[in-house]
């Protein structure tokens, strides 16, 4: 298949991270001497991937000046606004139905706030023709000990049971799932188990690092890793 679009979702607040937030979007703080989102972006270019689109939504004039076109990574990125405050985005599944006329069949998402070394060309993998989309899911983190969803022998995903892994916030998505929502604010956890309960959900798991930067603890932990 052609390679597929990239959504990067930063319209978040950062809630937990404020007061460093409250002038400074998440997708920007500095890890390793680079905001964090352009560690995805370089992934993303070195992958093969040509297309990335981000939706804004807090601070969002701040991340279209610091990232621009996306030249100098040799991709173009395309911004949706979803207004200028945390109030008024449209959480994950409302962002990427407002985003959806910007996206290929099928596209990755990928949450502008995780730290990891998952290879990017990984995302480049055939979606099974039975699935809704393809999970990357992670260890089961400190402050997420009873994880998302158990991932079957066979690469299916299922909401209960013994060894739940946690949704990385990485995956490769159908369109299908979101054309019948309205652009309205909604999450994407229930598109997911609906999907997951009909047999239409994938997974694979990643075992090397990952990390949800979502806390002052982990950020530090993101930027002694990153050293």
């Amino acid at each position: 298949m052609n390679t597929p679009t990239a959504m990067i979702l930063a319209a978040g607040r950062g809630q937990r991270l404020r007061p460093l937030t409250d002038h400074t979007p998440k997708p920007l703080i500095d890890v390793g001497g680079k905001a964090l989102i352009v560690h995805h972006l370089e992934k993303l270019q070195k992958a093969g991937f040509h297309r990335v689109v981000i939706n804004t939504a807090h601070l969002g004039a701040q991340i279209k000046a610091a990232l621009g076109d996306g030249q100098q990574w040799g991709i173009k990125i395309t911004y949706t606004n979803e207004g200028t405050c945390a109030e008024q985005a449209l959480e994950t599944a409302g962002g990427v139905r407002n985003a959806l006329d910007h996206l290929s069949d099928p596209f990755v998402l990928i949450n502008g706030d995780v730290f990891t070394d998952l290879d990017y060309q990984d995302l480049l993998s055939a979606l099974p023709e039975h699935c809704a989309f393809k999970l990357w899911l992670a260890d089961n983190p400190k402050h997420h000990p009873s994880g998302d969803f158990v991932l079957t022998d066979e690469g299916l995903l299922k909401p209960t049971g013994e060894n739940r892994l946690t949704y990385s916030g990485i995956g490769i998505f159908r369109k299908q799932l979101f054309t019948p929502l309205p652009i309205a604010p909604a999450p994407l956890g229930p598109l997911l188990h609906q999907a997951i309960a009909g047999g239409q959900g994938c997974g694979a798991h990643h075992t090397g690092l990952w990390l949800d930067v979502g806390s002052p603890e982990r950020l530090a932990q993101a930027r002694q890793l990153a050293e």
